[in-house]
């Protein structure tokens, strides 16, 4: 479970400061689905990025599970990424020179699972997101939809608590929008996932269990939004 108390983060910017964060409280319980909406620049991705350890605060509490994020070292958060937290990003981030099967095992190399276990696990993983007959293909062979499921196996071969996606169909049409979307809900909903998701698609938003809304660093939370 996560807890977000009086949550800050401020940049200085010239002569300015800007408050990407200004007191954000919120609660995401263990198997949450919640969507975060809100204008460029309104610290949807700081929030995404203080909720998966990748940034810190500057003032305030980003609890998981009892551990205040803000205040571990950078080994033991890297830890905690590693074995509780999947990400998915717009842009796949995938390695051009791997294929699908060697890209998914990457999320298994820190956690020190031997070869053969990872070969396993990456084409389970593969296979669930639709994807068994592409083990050996490059990312350069495979559509936008494609990678996009590669990056979710990435995510989720390592069984992680946690799920961030930072606007997932952000480069996909609108077939392979809805296409991602039922993939990613289907894990949420097999694996017991809690699911945390940035988007600017209002249809995305308009079906959410949770929508939180964010603007000039004010968070807000609509429950049932879309249920």
């Amino acid at each position: 479970m996560y807890e977000l108390r009086n949550v800050t983060k401020r940049y200085t910017r010239g002569k300015d400061t800007v408050h990407a964060l200004d007191g954000v409280d919120l609660s995401i319980a263990d198997g949450d689905r919640l969507v975060i909406q809100g204008p460029t620049g309104g610290g949807k991705s700081t929030l995404l990025q203080m909720l998966g350890g990748l940034d810190r605060p500057t003032d305030g509490e980003v609890t998981l599970d009892g551990t205040d994020l803000a205040k571990l070292s950078e080994a033991r958060l890297t830890k905690v990424r590693s074995e509780n937290i999947g990400f998915v990003f717009q842009s796949f981030n995938l390695i051009p020179t791997l294929t699908a099967q060697e890209n998914v095992e990457t999320a298994l190399v820190p956690l020190g699972v031997k070869t053969k276990e990872r070969r396993e696990r990456a084409a389970e993983a593969l296979t669930s997101v639709g994807l068994g007959e592409r083990l050996g293909h490059l990312p350069g062979e495979m559509s936008g939809g494609q990678q996009q499921r590669v990056a979710i196996a990435r995510a989720l071969v390592k069984q992680p608590k946690v799920l961030l996606a930072d606007e997932p169909t952000g480069n996909l049409d609108e077939s392979m929008r809805d296409e991602i979307m039922d993939v990613l809900e289907r894990m949420w909903k097999e694996l017991g996932l809690t699911f945390i998701m940035v988007t600017h698609d209002s249809a995305i938003a308009k079906k959410a269990l949770r929508l939180a809304t964010i603007r000039k660093g004010k968070l807000t939370v609509k429950e049932n939004a879309g249920a």
